[in-house]
């Protein structure tokens, strides 16, 4: 059939454009639904950030979704296989049943998987032994000690060790990079007791130019110090 007349013609192109925003509903509602035959019960999605997520089966992961901050994208959200981009959408949504759809039909790639810590509980507390013996501190089931006085905790959680002080007045676990930066932390605390109220962070922070002549003091008649530790001003 052919619309001669401009009217004719409009009403056409509206119906044209109404079928083709109809044909993309129902496309998008199909691999909803197919993503859903896969049992919901073998997803998990967990939330790293509001911007970021993995997707489970099982304890298996399987990919993640993140979100593009750039100004000039218009699909932000994006799923991620081995840090590869293998798919982009205007909704987590549509990120997720992709997710599902290739999952199910075995075509979305492999995901590496992480390397869980070797560390075990024993290895910690062994660990963090022979930093308070070097130290000459005490380690007790509540706790690190010196002569009685409890100075804090330390530990190691999913491979991420930290530290707890005992004089922060509340419970607070600061992330360092080993056992020894964690009993080291601790030792700074009994070596400036003028400054317990500060955080060790803030004092290490900061520049040596503005310490004071006592913090000075203090901080170089610190003893034991690694030797691979130098203060420099």
């Amino acid at each position: 059939m052919t619309y001669k007349t401009p009217a004719q013609q409009a009403i056409f192109a509206s119906f044209a454009v109404d079928e083709q925003a109809l044909a993309q509903a129902q496309l998008e509602q199909h691999i909803t639904q197919q993503g859903e035959v896969v049992a919901p019960e073998e997803f998990t999605v967990v939330e790293i950030t509001c911007y970021d997520y993995e997707i489970y089966v099982g304890d298996k992961l399987i990919a993640s979704i993140t979100y593009d901050h750039d100004d000039f994208v218009t699909q932000r959200w994006v799923v991620m296989v081995n840090s590869t981009e293998q798919h982009r959408a205007n909704s987590w949504a549509k990120c997720h049943s992709h997710v599902a759809w290739h999952y199910k039909q075995g075509t979305l790639p492999v995901q590496q998987q992480k390397v869980p810590a070797n560390t075990t509980g024993n290895e910690v507390m062994a660990q963090i032994a022979l930093e308070c013996e070097k130290f000459g501190f005490e380690l007790l089931d509540d706790g690190i000690y010196n002569n009685d006085k409890k100075l804090g905790s330390a530990g190691c959680t999913d491979g991420r060790w930290w530290v707890e002080r005992a004089s922060s007045g509340h419970h607070k676990q600061v992330p360092c990079d080993s056992a020894f930066d964690a009993v080291w932390s601790l030792s700074m605390v009994e070596v400036l007791p003028s400054l317990e109220t500060r955080s060790c962070e803030e004092l290490l922070d900061k520049p040596f130019d503005q310490l004071t002549s006592e913090e000075w003091k203090r901080l170089m008649e610190y003893r034991p110090l690694p030797e691979s530790m130098v203060l420099i001003a």
